[in-house]
């Protein structure tokens, strides 16, 4: 669908992403110079704020007010801009309302932003003849080759807009959520039961109530809007048979200094400093094995609980499925691990270990992010086809 243009800021530039400083802060190189950028997004960003990275930036003369000169509202990915502002898609959307491209609200007439409802605030109230819609935005920067998901990290509060808007459309209010995929190649879109399953499950149990719209766009490089606009296919039943509480995992441990650790039956094993990822599984209640593996103070059963008490910092990855992936996983991380720890965590298996290390951080490592992506959403491709 060809739509006219729309362009959100004026005079970007073009800088090199560095490191990110807090949840609202980065350090970028801009013309040979290292600045620090405000980043208008909260969102864990892994995939997209990677060291060599270009950013979009834009001069903060219009809010002088900020500690940083400019913000980070951009940054490409395999050649194409994606938008970091979540605020900014507000804006999107509300021209692609304007110009009729959400399919369902053709000649709705936008009465009103940002409508409170109790303690929610909600981004649309629309009309339509003598119907009345009310509109949730939410932002997805999450994606794979043909699949997007979102949220990129656990939202309570995007949980909460869900079952308020429900509750309105049980009182006879027309009530949804428009989901603005910043990815043009994105053909599916779901909710990521992965890092959210709450979030994912409600999603899926309001299904009947709620208007869900995935919508796909594109940016150029001025961070105008692209001239194609698509809307995603949610996969019900893919949802509906991988988002359980069951599956595989990776426990990413940070291990400061060398360290001799007595591990149970292997007993005293060298840890040279570095990250380590453990891949286990569960079959059921997955998320209550990950926080007990993020608990200190426990009974040690397994060999991960001995090299746990001496981590600095614990990331769980979950990655839910129906089919057991744990082995398969174990195999795609030994092939990008600077080395292993060998016959720790396998003794129920044939495998040599489920225990490897890598010297950097892997949240930074372009091999360790595509292992991911795989596993939670491209492989998911052959169903979708």
């Amino acid at each position: 669908m060809k739509i006219r243009s729309m362009c959100l800021f004026k005079n970007v530039v073009h800088g090199v992403f560095i490191r990110r400083l807090h949840r609202f802060a980065v350090e970028c190189e801009l013309d040979g110079e290292i600045v620090q950028a405000h980043l208008p997004n909260p969102g864990r960003l892994w995939e997209l704020l990677l060291p060599g990275r270009i950013v979009i930036l834009v001069r903060n003369d219009s809010a002088p007010e900020r500690s940083t000169a400019y913000s980070a509202v951009a940054v490409y990915r395999d050649g194409l801009p994606v938008l970091l502002h979540t605020q900014k898609a507000n804006t999107a959307v509300r021209f692609l309302l304007e110009n009729n491209k959400i399919r369902g609200l053709e000649q709705a007439r936008i009465v009103k932003q940002e409508i409170v409802f109790g303690a929610s605030r909600f981004d649309f109230l629309l009309e339509k003849g003598d119907t009345q819609y009310i509109l949730e935005v939410k932002s997805c920067t999450l994606f794979g080759t043909h699949v997007a998901m979102f949220p990129d990290a656990v939202t309570e509060r995007g949980r909460k807009h869900l079952l308020t808007l429900a509750e309105l459309a049980e009182k006879g209010m027309h009530c949804g959520v428009i989901f603005l995929v910043h990815w043009p190649r994105a053909r599916y879109f779901l909710p990521d039961y992965h890092t959210d399953f709450d979030f994912a499950q409600t999603f899926l149990s309001l299904k009947d109530k709620l208007i869900y719209r995935a919508v796909g766009i594109s940016w150029k490089e001025d961070l105008s809007l692209g001239d194609d606009v698509s809307e995603l296919e949610i996969p019900w039943q893919v949802l509906a048979r991988e988002a359980h509480d069951g599956g595989s995992y990776i426990l990413i441990l940070h291990i400061l200094q060398e360290s001799i650790i007595s591990v149970g039956s292997l007993r005293h094993v060298s840890f040279p400093r570095g990250y380590y990822l453990y891949v286990g599984s569960a079959r059921t209640h997955l998320t209550k094995r990950i926080e007990r593996h993020l608990r200190k103070r426990k009974n040690f059963f397994w060999h991960i609980d001995y090299l746990r008490e001496h981590a600095h910092r614990c990331v769980p990855v979950a990655i839910r499925s129906q089919t057991s992936l744990e082995h398969e996983v174990a195999s795609a991380v030994s092939k990008i691990a600077d080395w292993s720890v060998r016959g720790f965590g396998s003794s129920d298996c044939s495998c040599e270990t489920h225990l490897f290390a890598m010297h950097e951080n892997p949240i930074h490592s372009h091999k360790f992010l595509d292992l991911l992506q795989y596993f939670r959403m491209d492989r998911l491709g052959r169903d979708l086809r």
